[in-house]
C-alpha cells in the first residue's frame, strides 16, 4: 500500500483545509520545497500536490511552488499534481519539468472529451480526481455539487485509459474522521484501474482497513491533516503498511 503525503498550495503556502472549504486553511508551512524534502526524507515514495488556487480560478496559481517542490525532490520519486487543470499545454508543461502524474478534475466532469485528448496524448500519466459527497460529483474547488454518480463517470473515465482515480469523500477530508472504506472498496470493485483514497485518513487503524482491501484494487492513500498536525507518524504509518500488506 502506498502511502502519499499531500501538499496543499494556497498563495504558495503548504496549507489544509477542512471539506475543501478556502477560508478554513491552516497554514503548516512557507517553504514547500522544504517541506516536500521532509516527506522524502521520512521515506515517501511519491507526493500528491494540489493548486488550491487553481482549482477555484480554472488554470494554474501556484506555479513557481510546484517548481520548486518538483526540483527540490530531484526526481527521487514521482510527484502528481493537480488543480486548475484545463488545456494539453498545462499538462505538456507540467511533464516537461518533471511532474510524473497530472490529476484532471473539474474539467474531466466537464469537458470529458478534453480527458480523452489529455489520455491520448500523455498515456500512463493521467490521473483522474473524483471528489463526491453522498456518491455525488462535486467540481470547481467542491463548490458545486453535480448530479453525476461516481461509479459511472469512473467506469466512463477507465475507459479513456487514466492511469488511476483518486477517490475523495469530501464530507471527511480534513476532518481526521477516518476513511470511508465501504465507498472506496466499492468504487475500486467496479473498476479495473487503481483506485487511490483519500479524504479523513486519521490513523493506524486506516493503514489497517486500507491494507485489508488492497487486493480490491485499491493502491494506495493519500495523507494530509493527520501528519501535520502529528497525528500519525509517516514513517510509522508506511512501515505498518508495508508490514500489513506484504
Amino acid at each position: 500500500m502506498l502511502l502519499i503525503p499531500a501538499i496543499d498550495l494556497k498563495d504558495g503556502r503548504c496549507v489544509r483545509l477542512k471539506q475543501g472549504d478556502m477560508n478554513e486553511a491552516t497554514v503548516f508551512s512557507d517553504d514547500p520545497g522544504a517541506m516536500a524534502r521532509h516527506w522524502v526524507e521520512q521515506g515517501a515514495r511519491r507526493i500528491h500536490l494540489v493548486d488550491l488556487n487553481g482549482a477555484v480560478a480554472g488554470r494554474p496559481r501556484n506555479e513557481s511552488a510546484i517548481r520548486t517542490i518538483v526540483d527540490s525532490v530531484g526526481g527521487n520519486i514521482p510527484v502528481q499534481v493537480g488543480g486548475g487543470i484545463r488545456d494539453l499545454d498545462t499538462i505538456e508543461r507540467y511533464l516537461d519539468h518533471g511532474i510524473g502524474y497530472v490529476i484532471i478534475g473539474t474539467a474531466a466532469v466537464k469537458n470529458p472529451g478534453f480527458l480523452h485528448d489529455a489520455c491520448s496524448a500523455f498515456p500512463g500519466q493521467i490521473m483522474v480526481g473524483l471528489d463526491a459527497r453522498d456518491g455525488r460529483v462535486a467540481t470547481d474547488g467542491w463548490s458545486k455539487l453535480t448530479g453525476h454518480d461516481v461509479l459511472d463517470l469512473a467506469r466512463k473515465f477507465e475507459g479513456y485509459g487514466v492511469e488511476a482515480i483518486i477517490y475523495t469523500d469530501i464530507g471527511r477530508d480534513g476532518m481526521l474522521s477516518g476513511v470511508n472504506i465501504e465507498a472506496t472498496v466499492r468504487l475500486a470493485r467496479a473498476l479495473r484501474v487503481p483506485v487511490i483514497a483519500s479524504g479523513g485518513f486519521a490513523s493506524l487503524e486506516d493503514v489497517d482497513k486500507l491494507c485489508a482491501i488492497e487486493d480490491e484494487g485499491v493502491e494506495g492513500a493519500i495523507l494530509g491533516r493527520a501528519l501535520y498536525e502529528g497525528k500519525l507518524d509517516f514513517r510509522e504509518a508506511q512501515a505498518r503498511a508495508d508490514e500489513v500488506g506484504a
